[in-house]
Parts: C-alpha cells; structure tokens; sequence
C-alpha cells in the first residue's frame, strides 16, 4: 500500500513532535478505530510508525508499546493493539508492528470464513469457531501454551463492546482485571467480543476468570467505534496508573482510523429511506467516529499538536489512503 503525501506529512509531524521532542513528561495515549476486515489505514500506520521509531533510536528492538502508556482499540482496532501491547511472558510485546499485521493479512480469511444461514439461505454470516481459533492462536504464550488474559499486558490495554445483558456499553480494562479476577478475561475472548459486529457473527458470551461477571457481547464500534475519548476519560479518571495527569493538557493522542465502512457512494438507500442492517451498522460506526474527533478537536483546541488524527477519505481500487488531520487553531 503507498501512502498520499498528505498522511506522511501527517506522520512527519508525528515524528518531530514524539519521537525529536519527548520529555516523558506527557501521558501518550493509542487509540485505533474499528471497522472493516482488513484495517489498511491503520496496518500502514503501525508499520511506518515502528520504523520511525526504530530509525530515530537507532534501536531495532523498540516496539510501539515503548512509546506510547495506554492502547485502546475497538473490533479489528482492538485486535491489533492487543497484538502489539500483549507481553510475551518476558515484559516486551508478542508482536512486532510488522508480524502483527502480517499476521492479520495471512488469517484474514480463515478469521472471515463466510457461512450461508438465515430461513432463505441468502444471508451471509462468518464463522464463530473459525474466528476463535485464529484469536486463540495469536494470543497463547509461545513459552508455555498459556492463554493470555488482560493482566498480562505490558501497558493498560482497553476494549469497548456492548453488552446485550445490560444493555450498556462494558468496557474491559487491565487496571480492572488487575484488582479482581471478577473483571479478568481471557483476552481472545476479549477481541472476539469486541468484533461480534451483529451483521456479520452472532452474539457472543464470555465469562471473567473467576465465573462471576458475564457479557453478551455485541461489536463496541456500535457506540464507540472510534474509542479514544473512552480512553482519555480512564486516564483522566485513574489516578492509580497516571496519578500526574490532571486534564488533557498533560496527554498527547494518536487516533488512528480504519476508514469509514459506508459512504454516501455505497450506502444503498431506497427511495422510502430504507436500507439493510450492515448499512445501517456502518452509518452509525461513521456517525460515532466523526463525532468523537469533532469533540476531542474541541477538548484538544489549545494544544492542537498533541491531538492528531489519522483518517481516510476513501479507499481507491489501489486502496491508496489519503490522511486527513483536524485541527483547530487557536
């Protein structure tokens, strides 16, 4: 994939102001949207980023994770900051940037296994079982077998779904699953949870390490599709992990978006306004994600250099991404 001239400006800029200028004094926060099966826009970014990282230190072995106290993501979002933020038994990453996408790209298909269901035959769902065996895969130990849980990250880690139980958002969080194993999930089930994108899989339950919390899990990307200001509320809330932030003054933000999964060019609407579930599914997920950067621009005005924001207009047939920053000045 190339990237426009506009995103590696935007990555330019990135770079002068984390990697050129970093004091440490400044809570980095992570956050990658959901939406669609293949996350280019955000695949793209990580990568690029690693190597900047990299070539900056002069460090082959620095990972994301190095840089940046907190990852949020959401559906496939969530899949790829759990990869890169997940410990490996020995406090570094399990995945690189580059293994975590590649990793992505080479299971794509067997992650999306279409099925045929539904009283007519004509519906089109993809396999649970097929998905779980590939998030199974990715997030066991290579060390011991284990199946890793929330607590073993190597920072706070956060994933929205929605819970059909209490027909609410649920948020799981590490500094959660760290003071009670009544909020500590095996963290396949995590990300299974958080991509039960209802147009696509079928709710799906998980239970917390000791049976006593629930969750019928639908996609998070429903009510947050893009999470950072779920993320930027539990920084500004956890005085555990970030006792020395005090308001968004003392965060810098990357969101990274994964492209909008409808658009007025392929949203298909009738004449009476009525159109299927999946495009509805994806105007509510462009709806959420453009309203939390509109909010977050606002909260960010200020101190509009540690706000940045990584979106796409549309993808070509190439699927070359264009990179879109908002910014308001003064």
């Amino acid at each position: 994939m190339e990237l426009s001239q506009m995103t590696l400006e935007i990555f330019s800029k990135l770079e002068q102001k984390w990697l050129y200028q970093c004091d440490g004094k400044k809570t980095r926060l992570l956050s990658i949207d959901g939406g669609g099966t293949t996350a280019i826009v955000a695949a793209a970014a990580l990568v690029h980023l690693e190597d900047q990282i990299q070539a900056r230190t002069g460090d082959s072995a620095a990972r994301i994770a190095d840089f940046f106290d907190i990852a949020v993501g959401t559906g496939i979002g969530a899949l790829l900051a759990a990869m890169l933020f997940a410990d490996a038994g020995s406090g570094r990453p399990l995945f690189t940037a580059r293994e975590a996408v590649d990793f992505v790209t080479e299971n794509q298909r067997e992650m999306f296994r279409a099925t045929r269901g539904g009283a007519f035959r004509r519906k089109i769902r993809y396999s649970g079982k097929s998905m779980d065996a590939v998030l199974r895969a990715a997030f066991r130990r290579r060390s011991d077998g284990k199946d890793l849980t929330l607590k073993d990250t190597c920072k706070p880690l956060l994933v929205p779904c929605f819970d059909l139980n209490s027909s609410a958002p649920f948020v799981f969080s590490r500094a959660d699953a760290a003071e009670s194993p009544s909020f500590d999930f095996e963290l396949w089930k995590v990300i299974r949870a958080t991509s039960a994108t209802p147009s696509m899989f079928k709710p799906f339950r998980l239970t917390s390490s000791d049976g006593k919390t629930s969750c019928l899990a639908v996609d998070g990307g429903l009510v947050m599709n893009n999470p950072t200001a779920a993320a930027v509320t539990h920084v500004l809330h956890n005085k555990r992990d970030f006792s020395s932030v005090t308001g968004v003054d003392d965060l810098l933000v990357l969101s990274i978006g994964n492209g909008h999964s409808s658009s007025p060019q392929t949203t298909k609407l009738r004449r009476d306004g009525d159109c299927s579930t999946a495009a509805l599914v994806g105007i509510v997920r462009d709806g959420v994600s453009e309203t939390i950067d509109q909010l977050l621009g606002n909260a960010f005005c200020w101190n509009p250099n540690d706000y940045v924001r990584v979106q796409t207009f549309r993808l070509t047939p190439r699927f070359q991404a264009r990179g879109r920053c908002w910014r308001r000045e003064g």
